[in-house]
């Protein structure tokens, strides 16, 4: 069927029904497809972005649904590590000195320094120092010895039970041809609620 496009001309959209059938076929056909474009952009692209969104989601939920199969296939696992790291801390706290033991800790120290030979200057508390889980107490060592006395003291502190480290020492030579080293030795102590700590020094000379 050949198109007349002189039946476009002079078109009274007032009366529809007097066009040419031809000219209504195409007004039709033009009408349907800017309803296809408007539903689509209207009500199609929202459901195909929905659809997009709840693609995304299931992909999530399986990769949620893969972790959390994993874990519980290995939750006796966890559950052991948990055990064995829960007694490997329970050591660790058994080896910090308590509030009660810490006169104790520097009568051990005073005994590892004498047993060596050595003559021991000072001996004291320094102020504590508050970190977020424990307490780190510095005492400061000042002592007199020969190289082999100071090596043993050394060598003993780390026999001790309770943790004890050895932080910035410094060494020199006296007229009598013994060496004075000045160290400082630290242990830890777990901050409790409420925890305080005060200032305790004992000197030795």
């Amino acid at each position: 069927m050949k198109l007349d496009l002189e039946q476009f001309n002079d078109l009274d959209f007032e009366n529809i029904g007097a066009w040419p059938r031809q000219v209504k076929v195409v007004f039709a056909a033009i009408l349907a497809i800017l309803v296809f474009i408007g539903s689509y952009f209207f009500f199609i692209s929202d459901e195909l972005s929905a659809l997009d969104r709840m693609q995304s989601k299931e992909a999530q939920l399986r990769n949620d649904f893969k972790l959390k199969y994993q874990m519980a296939a290995n939750l006796k696992l966890y559950r052991e590590q948990l055990s064995e790291m829960e007694g490997q801390f329970s050591e660790l706290l058994k080896m910090l000195p308590s509030k009660n033991e810490m006169p104790g800790l520097l009568d051990d120290l005073t005994f590892v320094a004498t047993d060596a030979g050595l003559r021991i200057n000072s001996l004291n508390w320094e102020d504590p120092v508050q970190q977020d889980f424990y307490v780190e107490l510095p005492i400061k060592i000042s002592v007199v010895g020969d190289y082999h006395e100071i090596g043993n003291m050394i060598s003993n502190i780390a026999k001790l039970p309770r943790i004890v480290s050895l932080h910035d020492f410094s060494v020199k030579k006296e007229k009598s041809e013994l060496l004075q080293m000045e160290i400082f030795a630290k242990t830890y102590r777990f901050k409790e609620v409420g925890d305080s700590v005060s200032n305790k020094k004992k000197g030795k000379g």
